[in-house]
């Protein structure tokens, strides 16, 4: 990190230490006199007895910058929480939220995301305490390591009564089919995440830990550049650590292990993410770019005679490894859950034979049951040989009689917690206390009764209270911090490595979860040390020529079909969006359009879903067909409307997250966001004209700029040329559907329709986009042939027939495969030109008018047709519908 204050954040004069010591005492006396009074029976983070600011609170607020001018102390930290949330908005941070009970892909609940939620003062974790945090953590996650073994190997713990069958039997987590299968790599757990709490006494507690594919290391990372940048001086004089190195260490462990299955030097690692629907989708974006893997959904990869393979836009593509963010059980519908849609069809039989490394094992999630923690100390005497030294909270398994006799009568301050997952969440707790009422302010009620092993209870800790700054106060608020063990694939080394920091998360209350599905917040956690300050960055060790190959990212099939539909939605919402602006703008002015341009018009809307089927022409009622074009803007059902394709805009940019830069992605959704908020108008009623056009605008510019960046700032490999192409079809389509209405049919009297009257002929050119063009040519000369140079015939104009022609022939040819594979492709288009030549225009000269437009309707019939079909075409030979849907065409 730069200890360089950035624009804005004076830091105290060098040489001046009486302003200096001034302005840290400011810093001080604004943070002890706007607190709230410390909570009795519980560790207060920033202050120790008397209400002092504990050491490392003294030393930040020593290195908080001075306010600007006129500021207070409290105002400028008041200002730096704007900065922050500003710095997530544009970032595109977020947290997808259920409305419902219930996991992405498991068919619970309405999703909606929100923006992640950061608070501005870091956690200070001092080195003494981390030191024992970091020994604890790394002893329990060798435990949890050879556990896994021996439950998977010789079951010596279940022969010796250290850990009930039920336990195992039970839940869902423990996979019968992995028993005696040795990890493809040696190794089963990569990355283990430990939640840690501080008790009254100052101790630190295990809370819960989690196995299966533990979240966070995203939000961990982009955290800390967050409040990093917004506390520079701060960050480089308390000697904070750095957390890069955890991500290389994580990396080349997985790495490693992949090479010895791939048997070469560079493995294909993928990051396996349920989907953009998962709560923490962001995360796995961030995540597989700053590490550089390819970001993969169960329908991306196929299990071939017990090898795994990426569908790639190339063919197959072998996989080595996979670092999971996909709970087990829906990982293979195969062998596990039948419902799962996000799961990989033979997934544990890859795994079986060895052919690709799991990251982490599949099998693993029955150690996040609650009650496994009452029986890990014995479990640590008999593999480890020594105890734990991080303490776990009290743990009474009710499976155990003697267990639930004992502390039945006692759980006033106790948490009673579900043994197997329930819920959709790992395990769902119940307070019981007199302070915890239940949701109907009665004590809640729960039936252990029934089945005992249902249930375990655990003692509840009351957390220490962390500094949240906000509204020109400090407000303390219970704390847990998640803690990550990863696995070193140093040789030599030790076999952990814990990162230097981890995801603080806390909750609204005492009573209220620290989850951030549940109302959570989270803080960045700041490590001080004593020795050196770790400057290690992610960039990795020198290339070599030969190495370079290795490294070109693979573009999956789901990836290439929705930069694909990227670019087809893209260029279907500009046509719209001008072709809406201009009609609107015809209907309110005072010249009266010609008969045929109110046919046309009005033909085009309806066949473009700018108006709906049956509504009353431009002919027959202007006014009706005004307000069904403005209702029908922001109709999210109607798959042609300028609102839906933003919303499958922002779906198809969704799922590119990895892909996209922030600016990119923050533009489409805003896109979105800034027309529906433009249209919106008191008690549903229409907008109006006046209110609509300036929001069309607004869009046209956006979408120029989306335009922009997808053609200037996206590397040129498949995967663009995909949405290349997929702009120049639809491109294609709709201006051969707006030469089609504006001509008429054929033997339509003016035999040239709409383009027999000025204002047709500029309208069209509007269409095309190349009015400018044409005039510098032609200037007042709107006859056909002027028409079919300018929009048929010119190679230079984007917007020309032959000028898409001539990019859709160039792009095609250089899509992935043999030169031979694309002659089917480009045999669908006309060899060369628009397939209209001078030649055959010469012939038409002498003969009327009509000879010439029919040709012309000809002509966009049978490039209409052929851009369908090669829309089709690319379909079959490139993607895989990865859900057995198709999209809305």
């Amino acid at each position: 990190m730069s200890a360089t204050p950035t624009p804005g954040q004076e830091s105290l004069p060098l040489g001046d230490a009486d302003e200096a010591a001034a302005a840290a005492g400011a810093a001080a006396h604004a943070f002890a006199s706007h607190a709230l009074p410390p909570e009795h029976g519980v560790w207060d983070e920033l202050r120790g007895a008397g209400g002092v600011l504990r050491p490392a609170w003294q030393r930040f607020v020593a290195a908080v910058p001075r306010p600007a001018a006129g500021l207070s102390v409290a105002e400028e930290l008041d200002h730096r929480v704007a900065q922050v949330e500003q710095r997530i908005r544009l970032d595109g941070v977020t947290h997808n939220v259920f409305a419902d009970a219930g996991a992405a892909g498991s068919g619970g609940g309405s999703v909606s995301a929100r923006p992640w939620s950061l608070q501005l003062l870091p956690l200070l974790i001092e080195p003494g305490d981390w030191a024992a945090i970091e020994a604890g953590v790394v002893q329990r996650a060798e435990l949890l390591e050879r556990t896994l073994a021996d439950l998977y190997g010789p079951q010596t713990l279940l022969h010796q009564g250290l850990l009930p069958p039920a336990l195992l039997l039970r839940h869902p987590g423990w996979l019968r089919p992995m028993i005696g299968v040795p990890p493809a790599g040696g190794q089963r757990l990569f990355i283990v995440a430990f939640d840690l709490a501080r008790g009254p006494d100052g101790r630190w507690w295990l809370v819960s830990q989690r196995t299966q594919g533990p979240s966070g290391l995203g939000y961990v990372l982009h955290n800390r550049l967050v409040i990093a940048r917004q506390f520079p001086e701060a960050f480089a004089e308390m000697r904070v650590q750095r957390i890069a190195s955890s991500y290389r260490l994580l990396l080349d462990a997985l790495q490693q292990r992949a090479a010895g299955v791939a048997g070469h030097a560079n493995p294909r690692v993928v990051l396996l993410t349920p989907g953009p629907y998962s709560e923490t989708y962001f995360e796995h974006a961030y995540l597989a770019r700053y590490l550089g893997l390819p970001l993969v959904e169960g329908g991306d990869l196929t299990v071939r005679g017990e090898q795994l393979f990426l569908k790639t836009v190339e063919g197959l593509e072998p996989v080595h490894g996979v670092m999971r963010r996909l709970d087990d059980d829906w990982c293979d519908p195969l062998e596990l859950r039948p419902d799962s849609t996000l799961g990989v069809p033979g997934l544990l039989q890859a795994a079986r034979a060895g052919t690709v490394v799991m990251a982490n094992a599949l099998g693993s999630a029955f150690l996040e049951s609650p009650a496994v923690q009452g029986f890990l100390p014995a479990i640590a005497e008999r593999l480890l040989g020594e105890p734990l030294s991080l303490p776990s909270l009290p743990t009474w398994w009710c499976g155990e009689a003697a267990a639930w006799s004992d502390v039945r009568e006692q759980l006033a301050d106790k948490v009673v917690r579900s043994t197997f997952p329930r819920g959709g969440r790992t395990s769902q707790a119940f307070n019981l206390g007199p302070h915890y009422p239940g949701a109907d302010g009665e004590r809640t009620s729960v039936p252990v009764h029934e089945d005992p092993d249902a249930w375990t209870v655990q003692g509840r800790l009351r957390f220490s209270r962390a500094p949240i700054w906000g509204s020109g106060a400090v407000t303390p608020r219970p704390a847990m911090v998640r803690v990550y063990a990863i696995a070193d694939g140093r040789l030599g080394q030790k076999r952990w490595h814990v990162l230097p920091g981890g995801m603080t998360r806390v909750a609204r209350r005492e009573d209220a979860s620290v989850s951030m599905q549940r109302g959570g917040t989270s803080l960045d956690t700041w490590v001080m040390t004593e020795g050196p300050v770790d400057a290690f960055s992610m960039l990795p060790q020198r290339l070599r020529v030969a190495d370079l190959a290795g490294h070109q990212r693979p573009v999956s099939s789901r990836t290439g079909e929705n930069l694909f539909w990227l670019g087809r939605y893209t260029e279907r919402t500009e046509q719209l969006v001008r072709l809406a602006r201009s009609t609107l703008m015809l209907i309110d002015a005072d010249a009266e359009l010609p008969p045929p341009l109110r046919v046309a018009l009005s033909q085009l809307a309806v066949r473009t879903g700018l108006a709906p089927q049956g509504v009353p022409t431009l002919s027959q009622s202007p006014r009706h067909f005004e307000r069904a074009l403005l209702a029908a803007l922001t109709d999210t059902h109607t798959a042609t409307s300028i609102a839906y394709n933003l919303q499958a805009l922002e779906r198809a940019a969704m799922a590119l997250r990895e892909r996209l830069a922030p600016e990119q992605w923050g533009l489409v959704r805003q896109m979105g966001e800034g027309f529906t908020s433009a249209l919106e108008t008191l008690h549903g009623e229409l907008p109006l004209p006046a209110q609509v056009l300036p929001a069309l605008d607004r869009l046209a510019l956006q979408l120029a700029a989306a335009t922009g960046a997808q053609t200037d700032r996206m590397t040129r490999d498949h995967g663009w040329r995909l949405l290349t192409v997929g702009r120049l079809i639809e491109r294609l389509q709709g201006l051969t559907m707006r030469l089609q209405a504006f001509l008429g049919p054929a033997g339509a009297e003016p035999p040239l329709g709409a383009l027999a009257h000025v204002a047709g002929v500029e309208l069209l050119l509007e269409q095309f986009d190349s009015l400018i063009t044409f005039r510098a040519r032609y200037q007042r000369h709107e006859d056909l042939l002027a028409l079919t140079e300018v929009l048929v015939l010119d190679r230079a104009n984007p917007r020309a027939f032959a000028g898409v022609l001539r990019r859709l022939r160039t792009e095609l040819s250089k899509l992935p495969g043999p030169a031979e594979a694309h002659l089917p492709l480009l045999a669908l288009l006309p060899a060369e030109g628009a397939g209209l030549t001078l030649e055959r225009l010469r012939e038409l000269e002498d003969q009327p008018v009509a000879a010439t437009a029919d040709a012309l309707r000809d002509l966009a019939a049978e490039l209409l047709q052929a851009a369908h079909a090669l829309a089709d075409q690319i379909g079959e030979r490139f993607f895989t519908l990865a859900r057995g849907q198709d999209q809305r065409i």
